[in-house]
């Protein structure tokens, strides 16, 4: 009737915390934020820019030069002059035929500026250029 405190006892196996599932979870939520993000591509200044209400959204494989208000030329965030502009332009037209190039020109960038950059864009090979503007 009485048992043996000895044979009561039950050998218990020692806890452990299972890290593989936490792992698992942890890959998971990485790919679901990396694939759900939109990375932004812009031309390293910050531009105000000129809104139209027949604005529309052009291809991912585009080229963006962007002008600030002093007239100044940035491609990839760096400062670009005129004529190294047109050398860009022409080895990326080279590799891809097909690129299109978008001017984001401040509000109040000269327009003396855009035409020189638009010229010295289409002497580069670009056929399709395009000026970005913000949907009224």
């Amino acid at each position: 009737m009485f048992r043996s405190v000895r044979g009561s006892r039950r050998e218990r196996a020692a806890a452990e915390v299972q890290i593989a599932p936490l792992i698992d979870m942890v890959f998971i939520l990485l790919i679901f934020f990396l694939v759900t993000t939109t990375f932004v591509r812009e031309t390293g200044i910050s531009v105000r820019r000129p809104s139209a209400s027949t604005a529309q959204a052009l291809d991912r494989k585009s080229l963006l030069v962007g002008i600030d208000p002093k007239g100044r030329v940035f491609v990839e965030e760096r400062r670009v002059d005129l004529l190294a502009l047109r050398t860009l332009v022409e080895r990326r037209m080279r590799s891809q035929p097909e690129l299109s190039v978008v001017l984001i020109a401040d509000r109040g960038a000269p327009t003396s500026a855009l035409i020189d950059v638009m010229d010295e864009c289409r002497l580069g090979g670009a056929t399709k250029i395009a000026v970005a503007s913000s949907k009224e």
